[in-house]
């Protein structure tokens, strides 16, 4: 959530700002500003809502010349979405601009001790008291170094952040710091910059460094140094971001989501492919002996959102396909449970972003209590990445929709090669069933190209339901995890308030929820558990509802007890979930867009939760 972008170099910074904002405007924000150095002072516009009111005001970076500044947009946490609350943030006589991504903890303490000290605070933002604070040190104790101010406040301060700093008094550099929030630095002949994420850079350089906790970054035209918190200069190397920029673009497509909805066939094979040679599932970054795997006692996995939902469909592939038993956790919750870790424990960390502050802190306490982790991730060199013991790499490229599609079928994919690479060296499933599974596993890109084909029919019932005001998503086993990913997508995008539920709790009280003509979709690919399912058609059909059954396309007795089926090609029960998922997405995205809704930029979501 938020970012940042910073430029100094040979061109005018501001519009290369704000083109930098617009490509990480899937973050999620509510304000949006930019402060560049003129050559006499530093001068700034914000304003509230999107960006393109700022380009207008701005007339596209015109009105405010100058070589170096920075910018940021904002999604609220301390204040509400205003000009005055909308990042940059001065000190009290304009010479520092602060933008800052994260969450200051003990603001309101440094607050109170700067009011005591004659400072006067403008917004309600945590922000300000770091720009206070930078003041406070620079013209004091630190006696005009700013390095020296930056280290000072980072001491003092409790939380997270990402900052990008311009002093007044040193216009040709910025200062950047970084603590468990992402912040990159790249270098080009033109110039450097700093940004939140790799898309508000790419079109300028390929050339990354990723900072580490408590670094400090100081970029100048000439270059960029990196220094830790004791001042002392550090040696890094750069990364070369490898994909290529059109895959951060539309492509034609109407929406980012769309676009990522029909990119997971390739997504799924470029996770899969890699990873199966001559028939046998190989993930050497997995590091991990043939006698280490056998020694799993149980897999504990931990994740948010629809990564979360990942895990609960893994959880039923590993204790089905492997024979192992799995815990799946919140992360948010993870911590708090005071979780019990045993001998022979793998911790599975799974986050699209890598930098989910919840994911990120679970694993984090995984490794204080002697656990090794594995990270499922898809951005290179992100946090987790860098923290996990091993890191396996979902490789579905940037995902720029708030709404994850092609992340969450690349996770699943994952998941379901370390299942059959567990069962394979324990033994669990024969030499012929392992074969079956690989077969299958192969033939689902094709599978949900296949589906794709088949938009309209999933488009035209979409339209029957814009005005719906609840809808329930129903399931048994996987079914129920496939449900719960659908649900999301739904209420994410179109704002109707959606659940999903375990079909068979239905009658513990739910479904004294529905009521005539209420929309319930109900997911019936897992064969054996079909009868129990259709009996929970019935129950709800009997009561009013309207039941959109997605099934096998082999299975055409349901359409006798549905009022609309969806059929799916036939794979192997254990991965139906990667094509039941793409008509819901499809569901989603069409009602969404036919309610005259934003798809790509929900309100109040962020694609990146970088707090917790």
């Amino acid at each position: 959530m938020c970012g940042i972008v910073g430029y100094i170099g040979s061109r005018p910074a501001a519009p290369i700002l704000l083109n930098g904002l617009s490509k990480l405007e899937y973050r999620g924000y509510d304000s949006a500003g930019i402060a560049v150095y003129n050559g006499k002072q530093i001068v700034m516009e914000k304003v509230t809502g999107r960006l393109n009111r700022l380009r207008e005001l701005t007339r596209d970076g015109e009105t405010l010349p100058g070589l170096s500044g920075i910018g940021h947009t904002r999604w609220a946490t301390h204040g509400s979405p205003s000009d005055v609350n909308a990042h940059p943030h001065f000190n009290r006589d304009g010479s520092i601009v602060v933008v800052h991504n994260g969450i200051i903890e003990n603001y309101a303490k440094l607050k109170q001790t700067l009011i005591g000290r004659g400072y006067e605070f403008l917004s309600e933002t945590d922000t300000e008291v770091l720009a206070h604070l930078l003041d406070y040190y620079y013209k004091g104790k630190c006696a005009g170094n700013p390095l020296a101010a930056l280290t000072k406040v980072m001491q003092k301060v409790e939380g997270s952040y990402a900052l990008g700093i311009l002093f007044r008094d040193f216009p040709e550099q910025i200062f950047a710091a970084r603590k468990d929030s992402p912040l990159i630095v790249g270098g080009s002949e033109e110039g450097n910059f700093i940004a939140s994420d790799v898309p508000a850079i790419l079109q300028y350089t390929r050339s990354v460094y990723y900072m580490e906790n408590e670094e400090i970054a100081v970029l100048s035209r000439e270059g960029i140094r990196f220094f830790n918190m004791d001042e002392e200069e550090l040696s890094k190397e750069p990364v070369t971001i490898e994909w290529d920029i059109d895959a951060a673009e539309k492509g034609g497509y109407e929406h980012f989501m769309l676009k990522e909805i029909y990119e997971q066939p390739k997504a799924v094979r470029d996770t899969l492919t890699p990873r199966i040679r001559d028939g046998r599932v190989v993930i050497e970054e997995l590091g991990m002996t043939d006698e280490e795997i056998a020694r799993i006692r149980k897999i504990m996995i931990v994740a948010c959102g629809s990564a979360y939902h990942t895990g609960v469909t893994a959880k039923y592939v590993f204790e089905g396909i492997s024979r192992i038993p799995v815990e799946v956790d919140l992360a948010s919750e993870f911590r708090y449970r005071n979780p019990i870790f045993e001998e022979g424990t793998l911790v599975v960390v799974v986050s699209q972003s890598g930098e989910t502050a919840d994911s990120l802190a679970a694993l984090r306490e995984a490794h204080e209590n002697g656990q090794r982790v594995l990270g499922i991730v898809n951005v290179v060199g992100s946090s987790i990445a860098r923290e996990a013991d091993n890191v396996m790499y979902t490789w579905a490229g940037p995902e720029i929709s708030v709404a994850t599609t092609k992340a969450y079928s690349a996770q699943l994919a994952a998941f379901y090669l370390l299942a059959l690479r567990f069962a394979e060296v324990r033994k669990t499933i024969s030499p012929e069933e392992y074969t079956e599974y690989i077969a299958a596993l192969l033939k689902l890109p094709e599978q949900m190209e296949e589906i794709l084909k088949d938009r309209e029919l999933v488009q035209r019932f979409a339209n029957r339901y814009l005005a719906a005001d609840h809808i329930f998503f129903i399931g048994r086993g996987i079914d129920y995890a496939i449900s719960l990913e659908g649900s999301l997508k739904l209420k994410e995008i179109s704002y109707i308030h959606s659940e999903a539920y375990a079909a068979g709790e239905l009658k513990h009280g739910t479904i004294s929820l529905i009521e005539d003509g209420t929309l319930v979709v109900a997911l019936a690919t897992q064969a054996h558990l079909y009868p129990k399912t259709v009996s929970n058609i019935v129950e709800v059909k009997t009561r009013g509802a309207f039941v959109m059954a997605l099934a096998n396309e082999d299975n055409t007795a349901i359409d006798q007890v549905a009022d609309y089926t969806i059929h799916i090609p036939n794979t192997n029960r254990y991965f139906t979930n990667s094509l039941a998922i793409i008509p819901l997405q499809l569901f989603a995205y069409y009602v969404s867009l036919g309610r005259g809704l934003d798809v790509d930029k929900p309100r109040n979501l962020a694609k990146s939760v970088t707090v917790e």
